[in-house]
């Protein structure tokens, strides 16, 4: 049966309106941001929000704005009327953060609407109502200067947008995240959060000689709204390219989180949620994170409005470049500039862990002064003898142990007869070299007085042959001796290829490694990438290679191991990848490998040698999957944990 045809006419009003609500409010969040965004261009210096049922109930947004008289009150309900664009506005330029004159429309057409708002100055306030896209008179009202704004029943006028809804909470968790981004992007305003009983998020205003520092008054207001934790374990970005200017705190690699929930971007004060800026951080990450791992940001772009269209959707969380190239380059560079100026810096977060981890499970044999003192303990079951490294000053022990203990402890530790306890592995992995050689031990005197503040202190021990133990000045630091020298050697690396290449090292005998058939060919039709890079393959009969060379910087390297790990690695990535679109991963790779190792015998030289590279080495304070390489454990920590504060 062949369907009537219709003539085509205008929808009415309320439909119209009710269309568009379907993009403008997709959830009480969407409302509640257009809300307050409203507050925020009204010159507002505070904003209260109430929700009730995640907001399906009751939405509430009080401000004290310019507010609205009689005649603005009856046309802020209509459709495309709005004071923050002139008759001949050019939408290339921008600078309110609403524009489209949708937002009150489209929540009055599926709920029930209620204005109430007072210009300063004037004598009373006046209250409009709408439901349901059905418009009120205009009436007197109580209220101080400002506007309240109350929506209730939220999509009561279409069920069927009303089911899809989520739970309560999370939709309240989305409201909650959306008052904390503009609460970032204006810390001049006050901000509250409530559920009609608890506070969700509270952000007073910042006044005084702290706006006068932006970055201050940032950090001030990331502060209050993520966690005091991020304000301590993030470093400030601030680069200007071309006209565009990217400022903010991005997080130290260690302080990272599971999802990319708390990365903030801001885009000439609007927040905004954006592929390529997303992207852009995690290249700028790729060094220092696990692909699991996202690190925590909060990013402001300024440039011209006309660089940027931000009339997109009518959500207006996506915007689009002009010029994209330059502003990831300005992202990738910016946060890698400010985070190579931490140095090796570490959160503190991670040393708050372990202290929160560490109880006494019980009291173990008080040891006798002799074992107190020197840390002696018996042999193994394997024979190995315990590690123990004495560096020198002033004994901090109830007991000094004696000349002979001291004796007796050092002759534990150094080389066996074969040379395989104490054989020195910093030519191999290369961090002592790099300092002009493996120091030597220096006198215990000399460590005594007017010693220089070492950041990392002074190698005092290995434990487990795996963790070297520092002494700082008001503290210890314990460092994973392979984790710390992956970043070192990889990071060296790096500088080599910007210098011109890595510098290769023949093999005495070219090792040949057996591998399936389709490995081996992979890796051979890579043989002048990989050269490139400092290891030299060629094919050797059909089900293997032979490694001629590999570079300098691993030193003595299990070449079977690592290029059996670069042939899964390639396998993964497919054919057509280039490698230098994966350089992070194989100088990663060769850099684990070349590594010191775990379960590898240090001296007190190789441990000061490690420690003082680390000093001087950005990004040291996480290997290359953003694992931290040393925790930090200040003397008042460690105090508490044995109730001594």
């Amino acid at each position: 049966m062949t369907p009537s045809l219709r003539a085509i006419r205008p929808l009415p009003a309320t439909l119209v309106n009710r269309i568009a609500a379907g993009e403008v409010v997709e959830r009480p969040a969407s409302a509640v941001k257009e809300l307050v965004e409203n507050a925020i261009d009204a010159g507002a210096t505070r904003v209260d929000v109430t929700l009730s049922a995640g907001g399906k109930a009751l939405i509430v947004v009080v401000d004290d704005g310019r507010g609205m008289g009689p005649d603005d009150l009856s046309l802020a309900v209509e459709r495309h009327c709005t004071s923050k664009l002139a008759d001949d506005a050019d939408l290339t330029d921008i600078r309110t953060l609403g524009f489209r004159g949708e937002a009150l429309p489209s929540i009055g057409s599926v709920a029930r609407l209620t204005l109430t708002s007072r210009p300063p100055g004037a004598e009373e306030a006046w209250r409009i109502a709408v439901e349901s896209g059905t418009v009120g008179a205009v009436e007197p009202a109580a209220h101080p200067p400002g506007t309240r704004v109350e929506v209730r029943d939220l999509f009561h006028a279409t069920p069927a947008r009303l089911k899809f809804l989520k739970a309560d909470r999370t939709e309240q968790g989305h409201a909650v995240d959306i008052v904390k981004r503009l609460a970032m992007a204006h810390p001049e305003v006050a901000f509250t959060l409530s559920d009609g009983t608890r506070t969700l998020v509270k952000a007073p205003a910042l006044t005084g000689g702290l706006l006068d520092d932006p970055h201050a008054a940032r950090r001030e207001r990331l502060g209050a709204i993520l966690s005091r934790d991020f304000a301590e374990n993030c470093v400030t970005v601030d680069v200007e390219r071309e006209g565009a200017r990217l400022t903010g705190h991005a997080g130290l690699p260690t302080f990272h989180k599971a999802t990319a929930q708390d990365q903030f971007l801001f885009v000439n004060g609007r927040p905004v949620r954006d592929r390529l800026l997303h992207g852009a951080v995690r290249g700028a990450y790729q060094d220092f994170l696990a692909r699991d791992r996202h690190p925590v940001l909060a990013l402001y772009l300024d440039l011209d409005p006309a660089a940027v269209d931000v009339n997109v959707h009518p959500a207006k969380t996506e915007v689009r470049f002009r010029d994209a190239a330059l502003v990831r380059g300005l992202i990738v560079s910016g946060i890698r500039h400010a985070l190579a100026g931490a140095g090796h810096r570490a959160s503190t977060t991670v040393a708050a862990g372990v202290l929160g981890r560490a109880r006494p499970e019980g009291v173990a044999e008080a040891p006798t002064p002799s074992g107190l003192a020197t840390g002696l303990a018996p042999r193994g079951a394997s024979g190995d003898a315990p590690r123990l490294a004495l560096g020198g000053g002033a004994w901090r022990g109830g007991v000094r142990p004696s000349v002979q203990e001291r004796e007796t402890a050092r002759a534990w530790q150094a080389p066996s007869a074969d040379g395989a306890s104490g054989e020195s592995y910093a030519g191999e992995a290369g961090f002592a070299e790099a300092s002009g050689g493996v120091p030597h031990p220096a006198p215990e005197s000399a460590h005594q007085a007017d010693e220089p503040d070492l950041p990392l202190g002074r190698a005092r021990a290995q434990v487990h042959t795996t963790y070297i133990v520092a002494e700082t000045a008001d503290g210890l630091v314990i460092v994973d001796q392979h984790a710390a020298h992956e970043r070192l050697v990889y990071e060296r690396m790096k500088t080599a290829l910007a210098d011109g290449g890595i510098a290769r090292q023949g093999l005495l005998l070219p090792e040949v490694v057996e591998l399936d058939e389709t490995a081996a060919a992979r890796l051979v039709k890579r043989s002048t990438e990989f050269a490139d890079l400092g290891l030299v393959i060629e094919g050797f009969g059909p089900g293997a290679v032979v490694v001629r060379e590999v570079p300098a910087l691993l030193g003595r390297v299990d070449v079977a191991a690592l290029v059996r790990d670069l042939a899964d690695e390639l396998a993964e990535w497919g054919q057509t990848l280039a490698l230098k679109d994966r350089l992070a991963d194989v100088c990663g790779t060769m850099a684990c490998h070349g590594s010191v190792r775990a379960g590898r015998r240090l001296n007190e030289a190789e441990m000061d040698a490690l420690l003082r590279q680390m000093e001087a080495t950005p990004h040291s304070g996480q290997c290359n999957h953003g694992r931290p390489t040393y925790v930090e454990l200040r003397l008042a920590d460690i105090e508490k944990l044995f109730g001594r504060r």
